[in-house]
């Protein structure tokens, strides 16, 4: 990454903000439209996608395919509205197709699949693939001599799944250091908790158990987010994870904290409720509706 002055980096993080709250509006208005789809989950998670793609990763919207790109693989397909409206902001395709999610011959299927969206590397459906999918595409573009990255971006309940753990332990045993993982840690899977369906904390010590060098953060924290991203992307010589700590439904009131919100689409007053918090959020940082 680029060696930024102090006044880029605070200009970057305003337009990080702006950039994030654009995309909260779009996710809900999108789910809203379709009728169903995963908002909690897919709040929680438009932080680090956005820090990803608008001051990290390196892509070129206008060439997809570039040989030496990072690659971003979803693991987490259920909160892919945040994908979208990420990718959609990026300039790889125009964000009125938004309003397709979920339709049927849509590229915005309810999970990603190969479609020919651009920008979209891999499907996303069954949980606990994804590692596995990232920890190949880093070995192999470590084969062909690419100095290119691979960003995992997993859920908290998805650790759930044991082949989490074997391609972790495969990752570490092959020292992958162009891979990273990133937990959307919002507390909550499909059936609620994740401390009473299957604790698997502390998180970051078993990750640094399986041979991973890790860092835990604030998951909306635009500036905690692009430090550890610039650590991780150091690393010479083991995989790197970021725990980031997040908010079910981070930016619509009553869906924070609320599991109630994993996979129910907002409807009637809450829908206008949502839209109506989320435009003042845009407002707040200079958008307008």
């Amino acid at each position: 990454m680029a060696i930024r002055t102090l006044g880029e980096r605070e200009e970057l993080l305003r337009e990080l903000a702006r950039v994030a709250a654009r995309v909260r509006y779009r996710v809900v208005e999108a789910i809203g439209r379709a009728g169903s789809g995963h908002p909690g989950g897919s709040l929680s998670v438009v932080d680090i996608l956005v820090v990803l793609y608008f001051a990290h990763m390196r892509h070129t919207p206008t060439n997809p395919s570039w040989w030496a790109r990072d690659r971003l693989v979803f693991s987490k397909g259920h909160g892919c509205p945040a994908l979208y409206a990420v990718l959609a902001e990026a300039g790889y395709f125009d964000p009125e197709e938004l309003a397709t999610l979920r339709r049927f011959g849509s590229r915005l299927q309810g999970h990603p699949g190969m479609t020919g969206l651009p920008g979209l590397e891999v499907p996303a459906g069954s949980l606990g693939h994804g590692l596995s999918v990232g920890a190949g595409i880093a070995l192999g573009l470590r084969l062909d001599s690419i100095p290119a990255r691979v960003y995992v971006v997993l859920g908290d309940g998805e650790l759930d799944e044991g082949q989490v753990w074997e391609a972790a332990l495969f990752a570490s045993h092959q020292r992958l250091s162009n891979l990273v993982a990133i937990v959307d840690a919002n507390g909550f899977q499909l059936d609620g908790p994740t401390r009473e369906i299957l604790d698997t904390e502390p998180l970051l010590a078993k990750w640094e158990a399986f041979g991973w060098e890790g860092m835990e953060v604030d998951g909306h924290d635009h500036a905690a987010l692009l430090e550890a991203l610039e650590w991780a992307a150091s690393s010479e010589r083991a995989p790197r994870v970021i725990v980031a700590r997040t908010v079910k439904g981070k930016g619509v009131s009553f869906m924070e904290g609320q599991g109630a919100w994993h996979g129910v689409a907002p409807k009637g007053e809450e829908l206008e409720k949502a839209l109506e918090e989320l435009g003042r959020a845009m407002e707040v940082r200079g958008e307008g509706w």
